[in-house]
């Protein structure tokens, strides 16, 4: 094994945690290279493969800064791509490894006490090998709906040292056991009911909810339900899939056409514009409300901005201001007004200074339902 990436794992402890987290030694013992020889690079012509064992500068830098690397596009793993490959046109990252900042986040939520069987997702490995760190591989279940993935990531594991359990399965279906702790690092909307069967009494959850920045942290309550909080930072995480690739269920082009018309409604919006993938407490709210809204920016020659969001509905807005002051001209079609409802949310965040949405308290039912509520506002997935 290569001696060199000691140094930089060290580092990028350092840059994450502070030298007394319990977290400091397992970034630091963790050769995450192993467990990402190839990856896809974002570039001017999109993302392309990346050989790490062809440039060992770029492979160590790229391992060991806090970034997400992705592995998957669409069903093609970076390992199955040829070196300088572009990505699929088309195509969305379907696995990675995450950035260590936001795993290690997502683990000192669900307070990985000693003795805890814990579930994880697979990915790369890297999050796994973390938590056999910190409570030893036997107690790790590391679980991805993809036979590559857990094999590839079984077996640079086993090059490490660690050995934990790890199993192909749906995550949102039954899982292999009995655990004190799930975390999930794929988003899931609503909570699987096969998590609450597989938490022992007062065994904690973590995830995020698809289609938010939500992290969401319950624990089993003695009625087979769970009850806790959605946390006051964000994440942003993959939905969990149910095969080798997402099913395409995107608004057709006939949507992003009809965006480009007079719309069946015309107004002048009361706010300067918002591209609301810029606000994660606006993209959450709107999403709890219609979820599968997609958004696009695009600026003009002169300066000014357009901001276009479609919903497989049929329903569309269409929004344009010529500078960042002026009060945008807004198209609107379909069944719904898509800019009517993200004007709610803003009236909202005007009057109120704030989004309910962090900090509310979640209430999950024996049989999955999912409320988040705070105050007198209610949201049920």
């Amino acid at each position: 094994m290569d001696a060199d990436w000691e140094g930089h794992a060290r580092r990028l402890a350092d840059a994450v945690v502070r030298p007394e987290s319990r977290w400091w030694k397992p970034i630091a013992s963790t050769p995450r290279h192993l467990l990402v020889p190839r990856w896809w690079e974002r570039g001017p012509r999109g993302r392309t493969v990346r050989d790490g064992t062809t440039d060992t500068d770029t492979w160590h830098k790229a391992a060991y800064a806090d970034d997400t690397l992705v592995t998957r596009i669409g069903p093609l793993h970076a390992d199955h791509a040829e070196p300088g490959q572009a990505a699929p046109p088309g195509t969305r990252p379907t696995s990675s490894s995450t950035l260590p900042t936001l795993i290690v986040t997502m683990y000192r939520y669900a307070v990985l006490a000693d003795g805890c069987a814990t579930l994880v997702t697979t990915g790369t490995g890297y999050g796994t090998a973390l938590a056999c760190h910190r409570l030893g591989d036997q107690l790790v279940t590391s679980v991805d709906i993809d036979d590559y993935l857990v094999e590839a990531a079984t077996d640079r594991l086993s090059t490490t040292g660690l050995h934990p359990h790890t199993a192909t399965c749906d995550l949102t279906q039954d899982l292999p056991g009995q655990f004190d702790r799930i975390v999930s690092t794929v988003a899931v909307r609503p909570i699987p009911v096969s998590w609450l069967h597989a938490l022992r009494p007062g065994g904690r959850l973590v995830t995020t909810i698809a289609g938010t920045r939500l992290i969401l942290v319950a624990d089993k309550t003695p009625d087979g339900g769970a009850r806790g909080f959605i946390a006051p930072n964000g994440a942003s995480f993959m939905a969990a899939r149910h095969g080798l690739d997402y099913d395409d269920t995107a608004p057709g082009s006939q949507v992003w056409e009809a965006a480009d018309g007079v719309g069946e409604s015309v107004s002048t919006s009361r706010y300067p514009l918002l591209y609301v993938p810029d606000s994660w407490a606006v993209w959450s709210m709107l999403d709890l409300s219609m979820p599968g809204i997609e958004h696009h920016s695009q600026r003009g020659d002169g300066g000014g901005r357009t901001i276009k969001m479609v919903h497989l509905d049929g329903s569309w807005a269409r929004a344009h201001a010529e500078g960042p002051r002026q009060s945008p001209t807004v198209h609107q079609g379909g069944p719904r007004r898509l800019w009517d409802a993200l004007e709610d949310i803003r009236d909202r965040l005007n009057t109120w200074g704030e989004l309910p949405v962090y900090g509310s308290k979640v209430t999950i039912t024996p049989d999955g339902e999912t409320t988040l509520s705070r105050g007198r506002w209610t949201a049920t997935l």
